[in-house]
């Protein structure tokens, strides 16, 4: 493979940048345009050592900086790396990139450092996929998941689960071959058995995984209810600024504001809806229509209601367009003297949390409750789980193979057409993990990576 290189910074002024080269060519690349100050020539340092000089473009000198060396296969894309840290200036940092494709490396593609690493076995393909996991975690949960997958959680699973189709395949294929040997007998019992806990594993990656679809791309939240309940108040709490108009007068919230925040290891995508409400006012109107369009597509209600005023009209109506949904009742203002009736609402919507949305604390018991009700605190994220479309899609295809398998069993068929489902099943395990997926799956994979990684 060619030799390459790349900014692997964010492309921004800072205190530092840094520019990867990675190929057999690394090392003389890397001295025509850095010269180490101690006079010793780049080539001869070793693996794991560092080096401060002067780098050049050409005769110019652009800058002081940092040479570090990783020789091969230890490194992290298993090729000869040199990685120049410079001033984080944007032109110097260009600059500096520039002098190294000059000197003869060619600019790396999105996501090549990690291909390589994958191309040369330093990572499975779901390691892979878990580097970029990591660099867009947003809260601990999901970044102790990702390091989790980077260390080869999901890879171990995929390969225990692939140990036993193989297991079942041989044993098919050895009494089919040599059925006068003293091969076991392959019985419907067996296969059955077998299968259905090759099912069990797919049953359970598949579900774990809307759970953690939640923990990795955020939860879709709307805060509703009629107006002057205190939503706007509970969006600028959970936000921490003021980002919703906070007004005694009934309809100031006409739009839905929109916010990403970060509750510990619960990441919201909040929407403080319009109150809901009856309106002779078209502009609010249209409010409150945008809010039950955004109803419709909420992981997560957060349905406030006042604990000092009775259920009203407004609220009822709520209450009756939330249904089927997945709502936490929160009862405000509990500072306040209690009228509402919580037994009447508890019974329609479920247990309630009841808080005061000018209390600090009201954030931590919002998040408390959220985890509890989406059994978030239950997902062991560490367990190796799916973390992408491509990755279900795998486990879809070999679970409907091996359902295939079942019924096959349950019919009659004989075990050779078992093994032909268990092939395909097997396929997919495999495309999952990387041991057979296409160029076409891999480049697919590394669409999703920023250049420099």
């Amino acid at each position: 493979m060619s030799t390459v290189c790349a900014i692997a910074t964010p492309p921004a002024a800072g205190g530092i940048s840094v520019i990867r080269i990675s190929g057999e060519r690394a090392a003389d690349i890397a001295a025509k345009v850095f010269k180490p100050v101690s006079g010793k020539s780049v080539e001869e340092l070793s693996g794991y050592r560092a080096a401060y000089g002067k780098i050049y473009d050409g005769e110019e000198r652009l800058d002081d900086g940092v040479l570090l060396m990783f020789r091969a296969p230890h490194s992290y894309t298993g090729e000869d790396v040199a990685e120049i840290s410079c001033h984080g200036g944007i032109y110097v940092t260009r600059r500096v990139l520039a002098a190294c494709i000059k000197a003869g490396a060619e600019p790396a593609a999105a996501g090549e450092f990690t291909k390589r690493a994958l191309l040369n076995g330093k990572l499975s393909l779901t390691q892979a996929e878990a580097v970029t996991d990591i660099i867009n975690a947003q809260s601990g949960q999901l970044l102790s998941c990702s390091n989790s997958q980077r260390e080869g959680a999901l890879y171990r699973r995929a390969e225990d689960i692939s140990d036993i189709i193989m297991e079942i395949s041989t044993q098919i294929s050895a009494w089919i071959d040599y059925p006068d040997d003293d091969t076991p007998v392959v019985t419907e019992e067996w296969l059955k058995a077998k299968l259905s806990a090759v099912q069990a594993e797919f049953s359970a990656l598949l579900s774990a995984y809307d759970k953690g679809r939640l923990v990795r791309e955020g939860i879709s939240c709307a805060i509703v209810g009629k107006p002057n309940v205190g939503k706007s108040t509970l969006m600028n709490l959970l936000s921490g600024e003021e980002r919703s108009i906070v007004s005694d007068i009934a309809g100031t919230t006409r739009d839905i504001v929109e916010e990403t925040i970060s509750l510990g290891d619960v990441v919201l995508k909040v929407a403080d809806c319009a109150g809901i409400r009856e309106t002779d006012d078209a502009i609010e109107k249209i409010g409150v229509e945008i809010m039950l369009k955004k109803l419709g597509n909420a992981d997560l209600v957060l349905a406030v209601f006042d604990s000092s005023r009775p259920l009203e009209t407004d609220d009822l109506t709520l209450i009756e367009q939330l249904s089927g949904k997945l709502v936490i009742p929160v009862v405000n203002k509990c500072d306040l003297q209690l009228t509402l009736d919580t037994v009447r609402l508890e019974e329609k919507l479920g247990r309630a949390v009841f808080i005061s949305a000018k209390s600090d604390k009201a954030a931590d018991i919002l998040a408390d409750e959220i985890k509890s009700r989406l059994s978030l605190d239950k997902l062991d994220m560490q367990a190796g789980v799916l973390a992408n479309e491509r990755q279900r899609g795998c486990i879809i295809r070999a679970a409907e193979a091996v359902n295939e398998a079942i019924n096959a069993v349950e019919l009659g068929l004989t075990p050779d057409a078992v093994g032909v489902m268990l092939e395909q099943a097997l396929d997919a395990v495999y495309e999952l993990s990387g041991r057979k997926a296409s160029e076409e799956v891999i480049a697919e994979v590394f669409k999703r990576f920023c250049v420099g990684k």
